[in-house]
């Protein structure tokens, strides 16, 4: 998990670099295209090509244009402020997803969630900081709702996760923001320069081994124990940052960070104890 996380966050650093030269959709679009080759290989080595045609085609579809939204937006932040800032922002998914479950997947969530979530929304606000100097411009906004369409499409995951292959989903996934990205890019697209091929590259590579070692990790580790792992890619979004860029973010972000990051912590370790006393295993 630590290392899918280390590669996400190089994949994101990548997009950030080309964000500079290309479109938002055209970045999406070859984030997809160039992993979609080594995923391909992947799924035939696991033994998951079979399973590629027999899938949920409705609602691949709905959570692939969900996936084109939330890398739009997901570049398009990057490209306009740092990229600890982005990820601050974006970290409030796992809480819209908690909030999302109830009226999409009819699951409860209690007082103490509830209140979890209410106060990752106040993190997101100290770091967008409406009427200041913060986030809060089209950028910030943006990234909120790409955070929005992660979480609706994480929904969907939990749907097709129920008759679907992960090779699959991973597959038809890129394939789909590869396409539809491309798609609307098209009448904008910028020629690539010799000098960015490295780059897209690596984007390419990162973006495949990093899900290849998030499907290992939640198939040998518990979800529960592993989420919390996500965070560490503010590490990595440091020094990216502070390496590459000479950028970082200023104190009000640091605070809406640990606020956001803290309701998160709560929220997985509150969703745990809920599981386990479901089975009867919750500890006193």
């Amino acid at each position: 998990m630590l290392l899918a996380v280390a590669l996400f966050a190089v994949m994101d650093g990548g997009m950030k670099w080309l964000s500079s030269s290309y479109p938002p959709l055209q970045v999406a679009a070859l984030r997809g295209a160039t992993a979609l080759p080594l995923v391909f290989a992947w799924v035939a080595w696991s033994g998951g090509l079979r399973g590629l045609l027999r899938v949920h085609w409705r609602l691949h579809l709905l959570r692939g244009a969900l996936g084109v939204a939330m890398m739009w937006g997901f570049v398009y932040g990057l490209s306009r402020m740092p990229m600890t800032t982005a990820y601050a922002i974006v970290f409030v998914a796992p809480l819209m997803i908690a909030a999302m479950a109830v009226p999409l997947l009819g699951e409860r969530v209690g007082p103490r969630r509830w209140t979890a979530i209410a106060l990752g929304l106040v993190g997101v606000l100290v770091v967008l900081r409406p009427s200041g100097d913060g986030a809060a411009t089209r950028a910030g906004l943006v990234l909120v709702m790409a955070a929005a369409c992660y979480s609706a499409a994480a929904i969907a995951v939990r749907v097709l996760a129920q008759r679907d292959s992960v090779q699959a989903m991973v597959f038809w996934f890129l394939a789909m923001i590869a396409v539809g990205a491309g798609a609307l890019a098209w009448p904008d697209w910028q020629p690539i320069a010799r000098a960015d091929l490295l780059p897209i590259a690596i984007v390419g590579a990162a973006g495949a081994l990093g899900q290849v070692a998030l499907t290992h990790a939640f198939r040998l580790g518990e979800a529960s124990q592993l989420a919390p792992l996500e965070y560490t890619g503010l590490v990595w979004v440091v020094l990216l940052d502070l390496g590459v860029w000479g950028v970082l973010p200023d104190g009000a972000t640091w605070a809406g960070v640990a606020i956001i990051v803290a309701s998160g912590l709560y929220l997985m370790r509150r969703e745990r104890i809920v599981a386990q006393a479901g089975t009867g295993e919750a500890q006193p």
